[in-house]
């Protein structure tokens, strides 16, 4: 099976919105790498997850076939990027993340609300 075909059967692999917040995620696993070991099962595993729920619920949204499910899944999403914009404001105040550092994820964070916006009020038509 050529990559092209297999792209092509999965429509959320075209979507700028489900690209960025892919590489959103590696960046939150490279950026809480350096979190403090008491923080494995606290902040740093909430944001991991929450960072992988945006892609997760963007691609599982749009592979229903009513627009309400579609949409149910992509306001998780929103809801996700919503609970990551809280625990990147806490790592800031507890010193696990630079100033800069945190610029740059908050600015990758509002991109991807956005798109993702977007996306909603598309379907919505």
């Amino acid at each position: 099976m050529d990559t092209e075909s297999h792209v092509n059967e999965r429509p959320h692999k075209k979507l700028e919105a489900w690209k960025k917040s892919i590489d959103f995620v590696s960046l939150v696993y490279r950026e809480t790498k350096s979190y403090p070991r008491d923080e494995e099962f606290g902040l740093k595993s909430q944001l991991r997850r929450a960072a992988v729920s945006v892609p997760s619920n963007i691609a599982e949204g749009l592979t229903r076939k009513s627009q309400n499910d579609k949409l149910h899944f992509l306001n998780i999403a929103q809801a996700s990027l919503s609970e990551i914009d809280t625990q990147l404001e806490i790592s800031l105040k507890l010193n696990y993340l630079t100033d800069t550092t945190f610029r740059v994820m908050e600015e990758q964070l509002v991109q991807i609300q956005r798109l993702l916006s977007g996306l909603i009020r598309k379907i919505r038509g």
